[in-house]
């Protein structure tokens, strides 16, 4: 099983030193530690994720609304083209 690029030998090697660092009492602080940045991470990605949609939206509603005046434009003027031509 690989994880990040490492086997599972690999893992426990750096899960006993870490547990030789930081001792078993401070292993549940730093897993919340750890938890709470994770969990901003994803908040912060989940925000941005939600501004880039958003201005999506607004890019699409506006390309819409041009495009609607665009074709009221087209339409008034063929009428007066055709009134043109046939005089």
């Amino acid at each position: 099983m690989k994880f990040f690029g490492m086997g599972g030998l690999e893992l426990i090697i750096i899960l006993v030193i870490v547990l030789i660092i930081f001792g078993p009492k401070q292993l549940p602080k730093l897993g919340k530690m750890l938890g709470r940045g994770v969990k901003s991470v994803r908040e912060g990605v989940e925000a941005g994720k939600d501004k880039i949609d958003e201005k999506f939206e607004e890019v699409e509603a506006e390309k819409a609304e041009a495009a609607e005046q665009e074709s009221a434009v087209a339409q008034l003027e063929a009428p007066a083209a055709q009134d043109t031509d046939g005089k």
